[in-house]
């Protein structure tokens, strides 16, 4: 993420008057086409470079600010135009700051443009003034986000004008009942600061009101990572550091996203991130008296079960989309290059009305609740046009939604916001500890994709049935359901987040920029 810099030569400033101010004793600022550049010499003084903590080189004369840096901007009650902005402080930390200058003889109206043509370069597309609910988990992860929230977050937000109306959570499942309440129309996004539980809640708070599909379209939900695995920050933000999700949030834009519908008994639940049977579950549902290590426990989770060589015997049945990972990379390129993922596709939408008989007109089914199952629940009968398989071996059965499911865990490279498909990678649990190691290492490279032992595939739906065992773990979204059969299906674009550039933050598989060439 980029930080306030000095610079030896700014790029020219566009030589038009609404984007440069000039102030007394050589001191103006101009707007290029993605900084701030600030020419004083006073405060340039303090953007120079240090080695071991002493100031080293000549002084600099101007600096520079990213526009993606920059907050808000407003002529004071006192006529000072101020400019407040985000710099860097190190890798994990942001603060605000702010420069400030007498007007003098500059017409108020002249700088309330150049304001006006700043703050539009700034923000682009994203909206400003947010009006956010905010809910803060103190006991997420390891501990510390009420700190977090208040040193780390809060003042960004304060400075860039973001109406905060903020909740402390006391309860495991409290998030649900607020969003279930909430009013709609007083807000623009919900944030919770937390792990990825309370955006779970969120969700699903959003999808148990009987207008829940507009709900979902009309406030979205953004993440402050502070728990373990911290997924929804990292892939719509593009890092699982506070401060600079917050800025991520600031500068966030509405993001159309998939949401899949999971039926387990009677129970309907919604699931934004992933569904996982066997060693990923395990190490996530099975370490919880670890979490005061933070993402680490996942690792000793692994590790601890990796040599035990565990199965977990089971029938699987898919709706499966595009099964060849080749013509998975050309999906996913396609997805990247050609679509706009801040728009919602209506197709899905239209599709999903038809088969229900309902209108199609986006006006007649807003104010309804969720979508129609259209492959009815794990209590009907599978389609005929399914695939299934049993699996007597099987190590580790992984859906997705996103692609990194915590920092440094890139386990669905090919997942996108918005297609209208999930992601599923399953493995055989017999293979040996040196494999499995290999495997793991993959996910880290960002390189599981194209790992030999791995399955990758597309698909709109599935059924997951355990064999032959009565107990174990299965993880939706890292909540814990029984251990019982349940179909998953997914529907395209139902829900809206906040994200830093309209698409998931991962890289993608390799190769992919060149697939189906």
């Amino acid at each position: 993420m980029a930080e306030a810099t000095l610079v030896a030569a700014a790029p020219a400033p566009d030589a038009t008057r609404d984007n440069v101010l000039i102030f007394p004793k050589g001191v103006s600022l101009a707007l290029t086409s993605d900084t701030l550049v600030v020419k004083d010499r006073s405060r340039a003084k303090q953007h120079r470079k240090k080695l071991c903590g002493v100031a080293v080189g000549s002084y600099p004369t101007e600096f520079s600010i990213p526009l993606y840096n920059v907050l808000w901007a407003e002529i004071n009650g006192a006529g000072h135009l101020v400019i407040d902005y985000a710099v860097t402080v190190s890798k994990k930390y942001l603060r605000v700051t702010k420069i400030s200058y007498v007007l003098g003889e500059l017409p108020p109206d002249v700088v309330n443009t150049w304001i006006s043509t700043l703050l539009s370069q700034a923000y682009g597309t994203a909206q400003r003034n947010k009006r956010a609910k905010v809910l803060v988990n103190p006991h997420a992860g390891p501990g510390g986000a009420d700190k977090t929230w208040e040193h780390e977050v809060k003042p960004l937000f304060e400075a860039a004008r973001m109406s905060l109306d903020v909740v402390r959570t006391k309860f495991s499942g409290e998030a649900v009942g607020i969003c279930e309440k909430l009013d709609i129309d007083a807000y623009d996004v919900v944030i919770p600061c937390s792990g990825d539980g309370l955006p779970y809640e969120c969700i699903n708070g959003l999808g148990k009101r009987s207008d829940a599909r507009k709900a979902l379209r009309q406030v979205a939900v953004a993440h402050i990572p502070c728990g373990s695995g911290n997924a929804m920050s990292c892939n719509l933000n593009g890092t699982h550091r506070p401060s600079f999700a917050a800025l991520a949030i600031v500068k966030g834009v509405r993001t159309p996203m998939d949401l899949m519908s999971v039926t387990q008994g009677d129970r309907r639940m919604l699931s934004f991130l992933s569904q996982s049977v066997g060693i990923i579950a395990e190490c996530d549902l099975g370490t919880e008296n670890l979490r005061w290590l933070g993402a680490a426990r996942f690792n000793v989770g692994l590790i601890q079960r990796i040599f035990s060589k565990k199965v977990y015997p089971c029938d699987i049945s898919m709706k499966v989309e595009i099964p060849e990972k080749a013509d998975i990379k050309a999906h996913y390129r396609r997805e990247r290059t050609e679509c706009d993922h801040t728009t919602r596709r209506e197709k899905d939408a239209v599709r999903e009305a038809s088969l229900a008989g309902d209108s199609t007109s986006s006006d007649a089914d807003s104010g309804e609740g969720l979508p129609p199952l259209r492959f009815g629940t794990v209590n009907d009968k599978v389609p005929d046009d399914w695939e299934t398989a049993s699996y007597d071996k099987l190590g580790n059965f992984y859906c997705g939604n996103m692609a990194w499911m915590a920092p440094d865990a890139n386990f669905f490279t090919a997942a996108c916001p918005n297609d209208g498909l999930m992601d599923v990678v399953f493995n055989d649990g017999d293979i040996s500890a040196a494999k499995y190691l290999e495997l793991l290492a993959s996910v880290e490279s960002g390189r599981l994709f194209d790992n030999p032992h791995v399955s990758y595939r597309k698909v709109a739906a599935y059924r997951f049935t355990p064999r032959n065992q009565k107990d174990g773990y299965i993880s939706i979204d890292g909540e814990h359901v029984p251990f019982e059969p349940f179909q998953v299906e997914v529907h395209q674009g139902l829900g809206t987040v906040l994200s830093k550039s309209g698409k998931y933050e991962a890289a993608g598989p390799s190769g992919w920029e060149k697939a189906g060439i």
